[in-house]
Parts: C-alpha cells; structure tokens; sequence
C-alpha cells in the first residue's frame, strides 16, 4: 500500500460517519437563530490559535522536509483564517468584548485539545494522514454552510469568508501530504494503524464540536 492508497482507504472508512453532523442540516434549514454564527466563531478563535501552535510544533519536530513545509504552510492558512472570525462572530451578533468574555465549551475544544497531544509525540506523518482525511468532510460543511447563511440568513460575504476560504479546494495541500506520508513510509516512520486511528478520531472529535453546538441550540 502506498500513501495515495492508504489516504482513499482512510477516507472510505471515515465517509459513512460525515453524515452524524447535526448542525449543518439546521442551518440549512434556517432552523437555528443566527446568534449560532457568533458561537461558531467564539468557539473557532480558540481552536484556530490552538491548532496554529500545533502546526508549527510539528513543522518544528518534522523531520522531512515535505513534511515541514506541509504543517508550515497549514499554519499559515490558520492565520488567515483566524482574520476572518470578526466578521463570522458579528454576523452572530457577537461584539469584539463578547467574544473575548465568551466561555468555550468542552464538547467543542476536544479537537484541539487532542491535535495538540498529538503535535507533542505522533510522527509526523501519521498525523498528516489523520488531518487530511477529513478534509473533504470539513469542506462541504463549511461549503454548505456559506450557502445556507446567504440564501436563509442573508448575511455579507464578508461574514462568510471564514467558511469559503475552508470550502475551497487546495489541491497542492493535498499532493503535498501525499508526497510527505510517502516520504515517510519509504523512510519506515509511519506507521498504518496509527494512522487511520488518528483520522478516526480526528473525525470524531470534529463531530463532537458540531454536535455540542447543535445541543446547545436546541
């Protein structure tokens, strides 16, 4: 099995769980005030900053240098990202004070919290296989939720930004992580069942976060 074949298997065994995400469906639907945009994005400035220490704590212990520029350059686009959470949180009626006051929620921070226990002591590359099997996933959520927020929310486009930039395709990113797993399969640094346990985790943590935001809606 090379990388590209253990990234599709990993994502056919992740595929069948996508649809456990609670949330999206209701925004869609228009179901949840809008005040739902302002927790997502309270919630997210705390895993952004997190998961952007992360990235560059692996891009620190990577050995190869795929592999470093692969987390360096996902550490960059979580700058970016972070600058577009203003606008999301206004959208949710959140002010610049309200974030900061705002209370994360467990159910919503154990993602980052386990991407950073990994970042201490997962090899490298097994940790690329657990983030990027979920790409797809994250994409169409935040791609589905830039069209429920302009056809049932009417908000700007700016408030959207933060899930457009996440809804675009970055095929570079992805050929890249192949090349680094590959690197690090032919050099015996990865390791298989560590692998896909992290992207079934990752997954699973990503859904707690939906879910707990869904919960707290109802």
């Amino acid at each position: 099995m090379d990388a590209q074949d253990l990234f599709d298997s990993v994502r056919a065994e992740l595929a069948p769980e996508e649809s456990r995400n609670r949330l999206v469906p209701l925004i869609e639907q228009g179901a949840v005030p809008p005040s739902v945009f302002g927790t997502i994005a309270a919630e997210e400035s705390h895993i952004v900053r997190s998961d952007w220490r992360s990235l560059h704590l692996l891009a620190s212990r990577a050995g190869e240098p795929t592999a470093r520029e692969f987390f360096a350059g996902m550490a960059q686009g979580e700058g970016l990202a972070l600058a577009k959470l203003p606008a999301l949180a206004a959208a949710g009626g959140l002010t610049e004070q309200a974030m900061a006051d705002y209370e994360p929620m467990a159910g919503c921070q154990a993602y980052p919290v386990y991407f950073a226990w990994l970042a201490l002591g997962g090899a490298p590359a097994d940790v690329i296989v657990g983030v990027v099997a979920n790409f797809a996933a994250w994409g169409d959520y935040c791609a589905r939720i830039a069209t429920a927020m302009r056809e049932e929310y009417d908000v700007t486009d700016e408030a959207c930004g933060f899930f457009d930039f996440f809804a675009t395709p970055v095929p570079e990113t992805v050929a890249l992580a192949v090349a680094a797993v590959q690197a690090g399969m032919d050099a015996g640094e990865s390791h298989e069942r560590e692998a896909r346990r992290y992207g079934r985790l990752f997954q699973s943590y990503e859904l707690m976060f939906w879910n707990t935001i869904a919960d707290s809606c109802a």
